[in-house]
């Protein structure tokens, strides 16, 4: 397998692809990133004190900052709460009729997550930006900067609001047999869309007769990643070979091996652990 097959910068989107994409499977991703930069908005707004003269920035009262900052945190607990609580029955009706695989699809939506985390995030920046405005942790400068982040969270939260219906839409279609077989076709095309581009993986057609070692993995599971990259530096050292003939579940060899590698050369113990670096459990 010469280097000239293996296209680096290709693994190194899938592996960031493998690493990325469990994280779309865990609801709270979202919103604690969104939290995360709303305490960081808040504490940050602080600096400004230190790099603006107070004479050059409009003056700000201390009260209109709070009471907008009550409001802002009221009414998002509250939509934060109904979302939470419409996104539960809907996986709730979805899980009943998705099946395992399907399901993880299901929770990655990205409008719904999106959403809850901004409604999220903005009760967030509103608690903390309260609790900072009136232990007088800003100055002039400080407060008209929080000002400023606290108009650009509401254009989002109005943003947000304005497409609720369409948040709701989704909401209601979410359990649906149709919206979940819609959701998985879209990955499967795109999962067939990525081998299309490459068949191979970067490596060159395997020979019509393969003679080797076959070296069968130790553990039943779905193989969701193969690293083509580190089979690439086995192979270079002792300038051989190394071919991955997969059988497909429609192919008779199932019953003897799901996969099987073979080595033309010395035999190395790590060959396994390369080629099939992340695995999951199978379903029963």
């Amino acid at each position: 397998m010469p280097s000239d097959y293996v296209e680096r910068p290709h693994a190194m989107r899938e592996q960031c692809r493998m690493l990325l994409n469990p994280l779309r499977d865990r609801l709270w991703i979202k919103p604690l990133i969104a939290c995360a930069l709303s305490v960081a908005g808040v504490l940050l707004a602080h600096l400004a004190d230190s790099m603006v003269v107070d004479g050059s920035v409009p003056q700000v009262m201390q009260t209109s900052v709070v009471e907008l900052l009550k409001i802002i945190a009221a009414s998002m607990l509250a939509i934060a709460a109904v979302a939470v609580a419409s996104m539960v029955s809907a996986y709730a009706s979805a899980g009943q009729v998705a099946t395992a695989r399907a399901f993880p699809l299901i929770v990655a939506d990205d409008l719904l997550q999106n959403a809850l985390s901004i409604f999220m995030g903005a009760f967030i920046f509103g608690i903390v930006g309260i609790s900072a405005a009136m232990n007088g942790y800003y100055g002039r400068a400080g407060r008209f900067t929080l000002f400023v982040l606290m108009v650009v969270v509401l254009v989002i939260v109005v943003i947000v609001v304005l497409t609720f219906v369409r948040w709701v839409d989704r909401i209601a279609r979410l359990g649906r047999i149709g919206a979940i077989i819609e959701k998985v076709e879209q990955a499967t095309a795109a999962s067939l869309a990525r081998r299309q581009r490459q068949p191979w993986m970067g490596s060159v057609t395997a020979a019509a007769t393969v003679q080797g070692i076959a070296v069968h993995g130790g553990q039943t599971g779905y193989i969701q990643h193969i690293d083509i990259a580190r089979l690439q530096r086995l192979a270079e050292p002792a300038l051989q070979r190394a071919e991955r003939a997969m059988v497909f579940p429609d192919d008779i060899e199932q019953v003897r091996a799901r996969h099987a590698d073979y080595w033309h050369g010395p035999v190395l113990p790590s060959l396994p652990e390369a080629a099939v670096r992340h695995r999951s459990p199978a379903s029963p």
